[in-house]
């Protein structure tokens, strides 16, 4: 959708279209191939977690949906969980120039973000950023695999419009959170 956003908005676009192929030094195709990869893992790593903890087994024997209390709850929880996780072990990975340069670099080698590159990564930084602090929150809050899904997503979207270098009027994200798609670009920059 955004790729498809900023071929129609260019005045929206923080960088001319031209600045992905000239500035990233990842492809496109390796992009996208290393995002798949790291959607797979995290795809696995779910469902492994469920049937290790077995779910929410409370909600599903009982029968009954929780209460959107409960999910507002859940959905909080997590997110402090999982932006707590994420902010330090980011700014550990900036702090350290050795990990710095052997897995973080990789996410920064995009530039001028992909939508679609939202993840790319190393391996393991995927697997300590998404894979561990994913678990961790969906976890630690209690969430069932249906809340979880809609969790999961949620970051994913916010995630990839942290990375579309578009400012699109009316965003909801920019709305509710001050660390946006200008600032996450700026980030990248540096």
């Amino acid at each position: 959708m955004y790729t498809i956003l900023g071929n129609t908005y260019e005045n929206y676009r923080l960088h001319p279209k031209e600045d992905q192929d000239g500035k990233n030094f990842a492809f496109k195709e390796t992009v996208i191939k290393g995002v798949l990869w790291q959607q797979f893992r995290q795809f696995i790593a779910t469902n492994l977690l469920y049937m290790m903890t077995r779910g929410n087994e409370t909600a599903a024997s009982s029968g009954q949906s929780p209460s959107i209390f409960v999910l507002a709850r859940q959905f909080v929880v997590a997110m402090l969980v999982f932006d707590t996780y994420q902010y330090f072990l980011h700014r550990y990975l900036h702090q350290n120039k050795f990990l710095y340069k052997h897995l973080h670099s990789k996410h920064h080698s995009l530039v001028v973000s992909y939508p679609f590159g939202a993840i790319y990564s190393h391996p393991i930084e995927g697997s300590l950023f998404d894979i561990i602090g994913g678990s961790l929150a969906i976890y630690l809050s209690g969430m069932s695999p249906r809340t979880s899904a809609f969790f999961s997503s949620f970051c994913a979207m916010k995630s990839v419009d942290d990375h579309c270098g578009l400012l699109l009027p009316g965003n909801p994200f920019h709305f509710f959170f001050t660390n946006n798609t200008a600032y996450h670009d700026l980030h990248h920059q540096l």
